[in-house]
């Protein structure tokens, strides 16, 4: 697997970071509209992690620009790109990612707008929705997008479902809701 981090900021950082402890991947390139920014992470990850330095690249991209995004996934031949980027970058890299034939993970959707006409009385389009739309493209590819993979919701949800199944006989409730499945109290 060769991930296409997008984004060398706070998340992507830490991200970074952590992939540096797993050795699930063949190469990470980090990726980042300020290439130096970009490299800053790949001299921490050497520092820290120096037997992980080799697997880690440093790639300067415009995430704005989807065929940008194609350009330096096929470059790197990226299996996956992560977007690791503000939300309003969500669509760019999206498409970009496709392009390449690569798969995607986000952790925030593509975002909301309102009615372009009756914003006060009518939905436009609703978070998520711009990406929900492609799926059956995405489908019909082969290809996997897994968006909305933040801390809440996201991740948080596939953390609790392993916990719930590897980890605890009850779970009583997990981020101040109580959910249970018929036949089993969780």
């Amino acid at each position: 697997m060769k991930i296409l981090l997008i984004g060398a900021g706070g998340v992507g950082n830490s991200l970074a970071k952590i992939l540096a402890t797993r050795g699930f991947y063949e190469q990470i390139i980090v990726s980042d509209f300020d290439l130096g920014r970009a490299e800053a992470v790949l001299t921490s990850i050497g520092d820290r992690f120096p037997e992980a330095s080799p697997r880690f690249h440093a790639e300067q991209i415009d995430a704005s620009s989807a065929d940008n995004v194609a350009r330096v996934a096929k470059k790197h031949g990226a299996t996956i790109a992560m977007n690791a980027v503000e939300p309003s970058f969500v669509e760019s890299i999206f498409e970009g990612s496709f392009a390449a034939g690569a798969d995607y993970m986000d952790m925030a959707m593509s975002l909301s707008h309102p009615h372009p006409d009756d914003p006060y009385n009518q939905t436009g389009i609703k978070l998520g929705d711009w990406q929900f739309e492609r799926a059956e493209q995405w489908e019909k590819a082969g290809r996997l997008a897994l968006v909305g993979m933040g801390v809440e919701p996201g991740i948080s949800d596939v953390f609790a479902r392993y916990a719930s199944d590897h980890l605890f006989s009850d779970i009583d409730e997990v981020g101040g809701a109580r959910w249970c499945q018929p036949g089993r109290h969780r």
